[in-house]
């Protein structure tokens, strides 16, 4: 049940970190890399996302 748990977890911050590295002012290839690097290395490819990774727009609407 515990893995069940830290799995769920790990899917809910991927999918976040793609979301954020997707709406960022990156350019295509950057962004390639960040969703590959997050999706083959789901733990360390978000750690070194939250560390590295690109940032929002920070633009508001």
């Amino acid at each position: 049940m515990e893995y069940g748990i830290v799995g769920l977890l790990i899917l809910i911050v991927d999918v976040y970190a793609i979301i954020q590295v997707l709406g960022s002012g990156s350019s295509t290839g950057a962004k390639l890399l960040w969703v590959l690097g997050i999706l083959i290395f789901p733990v360390v490819g978000f750690i070194v996302w939250l560390l590295a990774g690109p940032k929002s727009s920070g633009k508001l609407a």
